[in-house]
């Protein structure tokens, strides 16, 4: 890594060919809060003005998550305008990843949960360590994927495997997901950064133009359903957030304990 734009949430470095974009918040197994959120904008709209640029990498700090999910303790007192102005900015962080010029490859390296797999869905290729764990448990918090989960979990494993991981809200490990088709490639923890170096230079080797071509084809082959889908997910979101279970999900997920959810 050779420059920052954030130095406390989000780092960048790389060459003129390749962008590496670090989530820079280990302590906080790399929680998307708002900073991380603009942060991640902000780096996104930097290394593409690099004409020579043909591939981004996104990953985490540390070594246990690549992002764990949103920071649920400042979530759980948020108001209807600020958790609204909080979703609307992490669907604008997907869409920013999702519409950049050159594929972007998202390396994860840990935990990939909630919002973190949201965030490597939203790439064009996830490789993942053997160790990494991912998941959607929003279910489990009263709430629902809201960057996206609930449309683009459906386009990568189907829409019965999507049905299966956010209504149990379960945890799987990285060779299902391989498996399943959340991940496009497993190496070992140790080879994972130069597993993604190889597939990148995969990219960089081919013709620039086509590349970013096929990626533009590639997503608008599914993107007026995938827009109308995510606004109906945002107003969803919002709607159980102001719910009794939201709340109760959410303060026995802090204090480490089952929660009881009465539909309410």
């Amino acid at each position: 890594m050779t420059a920052i734009i954030d130095e406390n949430t989000v780092l960048t470095g790389g060459d003129e060919v390749r962008a590496d974009i670090v989530i820079n918040r280990p302590k906080a197994l790399n929680a998307l809060n708002v900073d991380v959120l603009q942060g991640l904008i902000l780096a996104l709209e930097k290394v593409q003005k690099q004409e020579s640029l043909r591939v981004i990498t996104i990953t985490g700090a540390g070594t246990k998550a690549f992002v764990a999910g949103a920071d649920i303790a400042w979530m759980a007192d948020l108001g209807p305008r600020a958790i609204a102005d909080y979703v609307e900015l992490g669907q604008r962080a997907m869409r920013a990843i999702e519409r950049a010029r050159v594929p972007v490859v998202a390396v994860v390296n840990g935990y990939a949960l909630g919002g973190g797999l949201e965030l490597a869905m939203a790439c064009d290729v996830i490789i993942a360590s053997d160790k990494a764990k991912l998941g959607q448990p929003e279910v489990k918090l009263g709430i629902i994927p809201g960057f996206g989960g609930t449309q683009r979990l459906v386009q990568r494993t189907g829409i019965g495997t999507a049905r299966r991981l956010i209504y149990s809200g379960e945890m799987i490990e990285a060779e299902e997901a391989l498996r399943l088709g959340l991940v496009d490639k497993v190496v070992s923890a140790e080879e994972l950064q130069e597993g993604a170096t190889a597939f990148c230079n995969e990219i960089i080797n081919k013709a620039p133009l086509a590349v970013q071509q096929a990626k533009r084809l590639l997503r608008e082959s599914s993107e007026q359903f995938l827009l109308s889908g995510l606004q109906r997910e945002v107003e969803t979101f919002l709607d159980l957030f102001q719910t009794a279970d939201r709340e109760e999900g959410m303060q026995a997920f802090m204090e480490k304990r089952e929660a009881k959810f009465t539909g309410k």
